[in-house]
């Protein structure tokens, strides 16, 4: 997913929640990609499935499993997204989850706003690994 907008500012420059916003958006379409990939299955199915990766405990878990990966100013990212303020919180995790999952989404979005493409990737497929090959 290339970003296509024009570069006006650099995502060091937009605010933690923004690249979590940007982050939900490309952390949902790889997961979505990623089961459509997998098999050619009934929507419902692939739903169910999907809302099970995306959501704010499973997130939490990985962002905490993803950790050792992450370089310096991953890190770094990922701690703004997780200790930013959000005007809401989930109805389905604890406020610990919910922030910990702000943070990966925030990560996400970061990646996304810098064109590293590739990084993205190799995070979601290290996601893939801990959520489908774990349990084999």
């Amino acid at each position: 997913m290339e970003n296509i907008a024009q570069k006006h500012t650099t995502a060091d420059e937009i605010s933690p929640l923004t690249l979590a916003f940007v982050g939900d958006g490309v952390y949902d379409l790889l997961v979505r990609e990623y089961l459509v990939n997998q098999a050619n299955r009934p929507v419902g199915e692939l739903n169910r499935i999907k809302v099970s990766l995306v959501n704010c405990k499973s997130q939490a878990r990985f962002a905490k499993l993803l950790l050792p990966s992450l370089n310096d100013k991953e890190t770094s990212v990922y701690k703004r997204g997780r200790n930013a303020t959000p005007k809401c919180t989930s109805k389905h995790g604890t406020v610990a989850d919910y922030h910990s999952a702000t943070g990966l989404e925030c990560l996400f979005g970061y990646l996304h706003m810098n064109g590293e493409q590739s990084r993205i990737k190799e995070l979601f497929n290290l996601i893939v690994h801990i959520a489908f090959e774990e349990n084999d």
